[in-house]
């Protein structure tokens, strides 16, 4: 057993995004990564639904792996659970993830921002204030992409490329001139790892933001103490569908040649 893992959990492969930052950010630390896919994909299922998984996992989390801190790897999950699982979970540090709408804001020169992310999210109480916490600083185009996540999660590569430029068709024109879109939010933790295919689909011009990198620092801060060891950190890889998708995503895209377990949760 790992020595007080941080976990990370999602509803399939997408949070490996998070967990790849993370491992960059905090290369000394372990850590144990659930993939859900066995209820995937959260996005397109009640929130009611999320929560309760959510509380199992990380249940599990603490008491088999006793974990120092928890990152919900997820933008759904986070926006249904992580008020939850912090009252529940007082003395545990719970990092959660949103679309990187602020950072957005920030970089784009035409304002106008596309925002590519699950159903379940835009729906989300939290999504929305975070919106109208900015109204009035950018135009956002939110738009929801419906199966985008589960052909991630099959490696569906023909289906990916059309739902990828069906979604960025609907949000409208890109590019830096004005009244264009000239960043995409990537709201789903999923959507990073076709990255080239959403640029291909934009334009060279148009920005990309995803969270994994702010995800990673505010984890690093928000650790009450670092690891001392100068040895590189190791991984668990659980998933509660088949694992060897798991496995071979995380070689694909981590270059982790690791074995992943089945989770029965």
């Amino acid at each position: 057993m790992l020595k007080r893992p941080i976990g990370v959990f999602d509803s399939g492969i997408g949070g490996l995004s998070v967990l790849k930052a993370l491992r960059a950010e905090l290369p000394f630390e372990d850590f144990v990564y659930v993939a859900d896919s066995g209820h995937a994909p959260y996005g397109e299922r009640e929130a009611s639904h999320v929560l309760q998984r959510s509380r199992l996992i990380t249940g599990h989390l603490r008491a088999q792996h006793q974990i120092s801190a928890l990152v919900i790897a997820c933008n759904t999950a986070t926006a249904a659970a992580i008020h939850w699982l912090r009252q529940e979970h007082p003395g545990l540090p719970i990092i959660g993830v949103e679309p990187a709408l602020k950072p957005a804001v920030l970089q784009s020169q035409t304002k106008r921002i596309g925002v590519m992310a699950t159903r379940g999210t835009l729906a989300s109480a939290k999504f929305r204030a975070l919106l109208e916490s900015l109204a009035g600083q950018a135009d956002f185009i939110c738009q929801p992409c419906d199966g985008l996540a589960d052909a991630i999660e099959h490696d569906d590569t023909p289906k990916i490329r059309a739902l990828c430029a069906d979604y960025t068709g609907a949000i409208g024109q890109f590019g830096i001139n004005k009244g264009q879109v000239d960043t995409l939010v990537l709201g789903c933790t999923h959507y990073p790892f076709v990255r080239d295919i959403l640029a291909n689909a934009v334009g060279p011009e148009v920005q990309l933001i995803d969270n994994g990198e702010p995800v990673a620092r505010q984890t690093r801060r928000m650790l009450a103490s670092l690891a001392t060891s100068d040895q590189a950190g190791e991984c668990v890889l659980l998933s509660t569908g088949d694992p060897k998708n798991l496995q071979l995503a995380a070689h694909r895209w981590l270059k982790l040649d690791i074995p992943a377990t089945a989770l029965t949760l």
